[in-house]
């Protein structure tokens, strides 16, 4: 009995699989519609990082809370903040006791 059920298992899977992929490529709700074409707009308008029609007031906090960050963690004039830092070890010498 148990291994006539997981004998059925793959097969449920398959088929729940192949009747989303239609409702993956087309909406069919105008509301879902309406939702994808503004995710489709946002994402042509945005992207690289880049902040979607930011205000004034916006791009200057922002501005503000960056050199904020950049004080307090040891980033200045000319320190890219959003690389990541170089770490060079240098080994002590070692005493081996012999003369």
């Amino acid at each position: 009995m148990l291994r006539s059920r997981l004998a059925s298992v793959p097969k449920a899977i398959k088929r729940n699989i192949s009747t989303n992929v239609p409702a993956l490529q087309k909406a069919t709700d105008p509301i879902q519609q309406l939702f994808l074409d503004k995710l489709r707009e946002y994402k042509s308008k945005g992207g690289n990082g880049k902040l979607v029609d930011p205000s004034p007031e916006i791009i200057k906090e922002r501005q503000s809370e960056l050199e904020k960050l950049s004080a307090q963690y040891g980033g200045g004039e000319g320190v890219d903040m959003t690389k990541f830092p170089q770490f060079q070890f240098v080994d002590p010498p070692v005493d081996t006791g012999k003369k």
